[in-house]
Parts: structure tokens; C-alpha cells; sequence
């Protein structure tokens, strides 16, 4: 009973016919699309491709902790240049006053001096005789004269007379006229120097000398600061040069007697009454290679020693109390001296580690992060090139197809136009350009992406024109026109749409031909240009030998990246032409 109940309650089935047009599930026209596009499995490589490359460019480089132009060092030691060491040449002068000597005065001492063998040399300078007396090679007593009065020779007869304000003594006229008689030009009388200078025929100008200053090649230098007066004083040099070249041990000078402890004929060290040295005196002067530094006056003291003894390197313990080997080359008429130094060294080619995945670039930077943002500018650039070629292309082709005639005549020889310029070239020469002007690397990227897009409209152009060509004379065309749509409705509203999916084929397969070129310029050195990266850029930095066979790193996975995303544009344009294609099986 129950059971013919439920065959009561059930409903009659319908049978269907095989070609019955309610058995076929109708789809609408972008799932068939997608419905074709889904089974090529290519397709989806490409897609999966695609996703990571963004993934791996956007999002890898907000993870990142390094930013892209972030240069790392490390710590190393290298033989570096440390001090300089000459042996002087130029004369130091020190006054007895402590003033400075006048420049002109200086230069001419020099002139008069150099290369002359004369124990004594008189000379005038800034309306002032002066008279420098040799006291051994390399060290001169300077004494300047006072005008004492005039001497004239009449005949056998010599007049001397005081000039105003003076008084010459009689023993004084007596040696000035056996002077001018004699025809001497200097002269002595109890200790004290003059000096007979020719005025006016013959007459002579009588000068008394006195000492103002010395010149020496010799150096001072004080080990303790506080002994840097008694090392510039002037008697203590006068009287401790001339106990040196005398070859004596010991002088006196401001009423204290300093013994000196020779090292050579130019180099002594000068020692107080406790046996602590007060000053150093060398004609080798020591100076630091990097300003700012101060040489302690110990490591002048080793420098000076090792010279003058001939070495060829020497140790030294720094303040620190660590021994440093330091070494001696000479270089022209300078002592290199060098020692081994912990720095800062730029990270260059540093291997793959944990700090850094893919290591270092010739930069300093990080491989793996640069590779990211790299990314971003070579997927930016091709899809904002595309863009741009594609409006431009739109614009161009639409106009020319739809009207046709002298319009199409006009806008076809444009393109002729366009496509008759050599790309390669002209993009060679906006980069030369664009370097002679040091453009920043930004505002470089955007000029760059609108002469691409510029110079790579015109296949978007013939495509869409030949498209409109065939679809203008169709019936829904005719349509548009009997109920009065206005043109540029019928273009990009009617005509346009139905060459967008030929359109969308070819701008993917496309993409990757403009990655393609921009890595080459940036790799020829006219794309992207630093802080900015891009993959071609980063392989810029490989076209070396060294790079080549050392540093994989720095290249393959760039060239990896550019492969697999080039790929991913062309398996996924592909998979849309195949998609888009009416005659495709469903």
C-alpha cells in the first residue's frame, strides 16, 4: 500500500530528445573564454608564473629588511698608507724677536744662497741690508744692518760721516776708511760686524749688523706639548744646531744645559738635566697621508730613526700599547710608510650567506633585494609601455579605419613614418642625451617608458585599422548609423570592443618583448641607471670576465627571472589566442 503511495506521489518525468535544444547548457560568452583558456595547461604555467613574479617584485620587497640602494661594508685588514716622511729641502727660519721673517725677505735668501759656495752673502731686501753668514751646510746666521752713516773717497782722502741721530767712534772711521780703501765690502771691529754698501760714485753707506734671525734645514719637533715654546725658542735652536754640526754633546741655552744624543749627522735628540727628552731635531719631516690626524711625537721619532738608518720597516707601540710593523718604500723623493689597518671595506662579491641569500653586487648591496625591486621596474615598465602604446594605437588606427579615404591616405603615412625611424639608435641617443644631462634616475625611468611607447605604437595602429576596416561595413554598424550615434560613440563604443580581444592577445605577447628591450638598454648602460634597479642592470654589473666565471650570482638569476616571466607572457598569450579563437573545440 505504502509503496503505491509513492509511485502516486512522484512526478512524471519528461524524456528528452538527444538534440532537444533544452539539453544544451548555454554559457555566455566570456566563461566560454575562460572555460578554453582553464584547459590549456600551458596557460596556467603561465599564470602561476606570472603570480609569483609579482608576488616575488611587490611583496618581496616590502618583506625585505634591506632597502635597494643600501650599501653594507665589513671589517678588514688592509696594508694602507699611514704617514709620509720627506727629506727637507726648504730652509725654516726662526727670529730672534719670535715675529716672522718677511716673505721677500725669504725669497731672497733663498736666491742668494742656493747653489753658492760663499761662506758670507750680502743682500738688500724691503730697503734693508742683510748679511747671512755660513755656519755649516744647511745652516745660516742672518744679521740685518743699521744705517750708521756715510763713507766717501776723495782721492787719498776718506771722509766719514755720522748719519743724524748717530755717533761713530774714532776707532770705527778709522777701520771704515781702511775698509773703503781697501775695497772690502764688509769688515769687523771687537766682535761686531759692519758692513760698506755703494751709494753714489764713491761713496758707501756705513751699516752696523746685528743678529735678527737663522735659517736651517733642520727640524724640532717636542716629544710633550708643554716643551713646544723651549723647541721654537730661538737661542736654544741657535745654540743646540751649533753644538751639532761643532759634533758637542752637550750646550746651554736659558741658563739650563741639554745634552744631545746623536743618531747622525742631521737627526739628535736633546735631553734635559733628568735625561727627558725636550726636543727632537731631524731634517726629516713627518706628516700624517689623512688630514686631521696627529702623528704622536713618538711615531715621528721611530720614523725618523728607521730612516736614518737605513731600514726598510720598524715596530712601533701605539699609545694603545699594541706593536705595529710598519713599512718604508721610497717613492720619488718621499718615504712611504704603511702599516696594516683594520677598515671599513665595501661588501663587494660577497658570497651567498645567511645575511645574504644571493650576496653582494660590485656595490655593496644586496642581490636578492635588488633583484625585487628590480621587478618592479621591469613588470611597471612593460605594462605602462603597453598602456601607452595601446592608446596611442587605438586612437591612431580607429580614426584612420573608420573614415577611410584621405584620412587613412594621411594616418597611414605616419605610421610609414614612424616605422622608418631606427628604434635602437634613437634610443642610444635620447640615453647619451639624457647622461650628458645627468637627468635624475626617476624623471630617466618616466622619459624612458614614454619614448618606448612613443616609438612602439604603430603595430597597435595597423592592427586596429585593418580590424575597423572589415567590421565598419557589417549590419550593426549600419545600425549605429541609421539611429544617429555620434562618430566617436561608433568607434570606441561599437567598433573598438570588438577588436579588444585581438587587442588583449597580442598586448600579452607583447609585454614580454618590452622587458625584453628594456633589460637590453639597462644592459647597454641607457635604461635604468642607479639607485634604481632593474634585471638589465643588474646584469650590466656582470659584463666582465672576473663576474662571469666567479660570481654566478649576480647574473643567472637575473637572466632566470627574465626567461621565466617572458615565458609566463608568451604561455599566457598564447592560451588567450587559443581562447579567443571561434573555431576552438568546446
Amino acid at each position: 500500500m505504502s509503496e503505491m503511495i509513492k509511485d502516486n506521489n512522484r512526478e512524471p518525468q519528461e524524456n528528452l530528445a538527444l538534440d532537444d535544444g533544452r539539453r544544451v547548457k548555454v554559457l555566455s560568452p566570456g566563461m566560454m573564454v575562460f572555460k578554453r583558456f582553464i584547459r590549456n595547461r600551458l596557460a596556467i604555467v603561465g599564470i602561476c608564473i606570472l603570480i609569483f613574479m609579482f608576488l616575488f617584485s611587490f611583496l618581496g620587497g616590502v618583506i625585505s629588511p634591506y632597502r635597494q640602494d643600501q650599501v653594507f661594508y665589513k671589517v678588514d685588514s688592509a696594508n694602507k698608507e699611514y704617514a709620509g716622511a720627506v727629506v727637507n729641502t726648504d730652509y725654516r727660519f726662526a727670529t730672534v724677536d719670535g715675529s716672522p721673517l718677511s716673505t721677500m725677505v725669504r725669497a731672497t735668501f733663498n736666491s742668494q744662497v742656493k747653489g753658492k759656495p760663499e761662506e758670507s752673502v750680502t743682500f738688500t731686501a724691503d730697503g734693508a741690508t742683510y748679511t747671512a753668514k755660513k755656519v755649516d751646510d744647511g745652516f745660516w746666521l742672518i744679521t740685518a744692518g743699521q744705517d750708521l752713516g756715510k763713507v766717501a773717497l776723495l782721492g787719498k782722502i776718506v771722509d766719514v760721516k755720522a748719519a743724524e741721530g748717530k755717533e761713530i767712534s774714532p776707532a770705527l772711521k778709522e777701520a771704515a776708511a781702511a775698509a773703503a780703501a781697501a775695497g772690502q765690502t764688509a769688515f769687523e771691529l771687537e766682535g761686531d760686524a759692519y758692513t760698506l754698501t755703494r751709494d753714489v760714485g764713491k761713496s758707501y753707506r756705513l751699516s752696523g749688523m746685528s743678529e735678527i734671525a737663522l735659517a736651517s734645514l733642520l727640524n724640532f719637533d717636542a716629544p710633550d706639548p708643554a716643551r713646544a715654546g723651549l723647541a721654537a725658542d730661538y737661542t736654544f735652536r741657535r745654540n743646540c744646531e751649533t753644538a751639532m754640526h761643532r759634533g758637542e754633546k752637550a750646550f746651554e741655552a736659558g741658563g739650563e744645559t741639554y745634552t744631545l744624543n746623536a743618531v747622525s749627522e742631521n737627526d739628535a735628540e736633546v735631553l734635559d738635566r733628568s735625561g727627558a727628552p725636550v726636543a727632537r731635531v731631524s731634517n726629516i719631516i713627518v706628516n700624517p697621508v689623512t688630514s686631521g690626524v696627529l702623528l704622536p711625537p713618538a711615531y715621528r721619532e721611530a720614523v725618523t730613526d728607521a730612516i736614518a738608518n737605513h731600514q726598510t720597516a720598524f715596530e712601533y707601540v701605539n699609545p694603545e700599547g699594541v706593536t705595529e710593523k710598519h713599512t718604508i718604500q721610497m717613492r720619488g723623493n718621499t718615504y712611504i710608510i704603511s702599516t696594516v689597518q683594520q677598515t671599513y671595506l665595501i661588501d663587494m662579491y660577497a658570497a651567498p650567506g645567511p645575511d645574504h641569500p644571493l650576496g653582494t653586487d660590485d656595490h655593496g648591496m644586496d642581490v636578492l633585494t635588488r633583484l625585487m625591486y628590480g621587478g618592479r621596474i621591469s613588470l611597471m615598465v612593460g605594462f605602462i609601455v603597453m598602456i601607452l602604446e595601446n592608446i596611442i594605437g587605438i586612437i591612431i588606427g580607429g580614426v584612420s579605419g573608420y573614415f577611410g579615404g584621405w584620412v587613412d591616405t594621411l594616418l597611414m603615412r605616419f605610421v610609414d613614418l614612424f616605422n622608418s625611424i631606427p628604434y635602437y639608435p634613437m634610443m642610444i641617443i635620447a640615453g647619451a642625451i639624457m647622461d650628458s644631462f645627468e637627468v635624475d634616475p626617476y624623471l630617466r625611468l618616466y622619459m624612458m617608458m614614454a619614448i618606448m611607447g612613443i616609438m612602439g605604437w604603430t603595430g597597435v595602429a595597423r592592427v586596429v585599422r585593418g580590424q575597423i576596416l572589415s567590421l565598419r561595413e557589417q549590419d550593426f554598424m549600419v545600425a549605429t548609423e541609421a539611429t544617429g550615434i555620434r562618430v566617436s560613440r561608433r568607434i570606441f563604443r561599437h567598433l573598438v570592443p570588438n577588436v579588444m580581444p585581438l587587442l588583449i592577445v597580442q598586448a600579452t605577447m607583447g609585454l614580454g618583448s618590452i622587458i625584453l628591450t628594456e633589460a637590453t638598454l639597462s644592459f647597454l648602460g641607457l635604461g635604468i641607471k642607479y639607485p634604481l634597479a632593474s634585471w638589465g642592470s643588474i646584469i650590466n654589473s656582470s659584463s666582465n670576465i672576473y663576474v662571469m666565471t666567479n660570481c654566478w650570482y649576480l647574473w643567472i638569476p637575473a637572466g632566470l627571472l627574465i626567461v621565466l616571466t617572458v615565458l609566463g607572457f608568451n604561455f599566457v598569450g598564447d592560451g588567450l589566442r587559443d581562447a579567443f579563437d571561434p573555431r576552438m573545440k568546446r
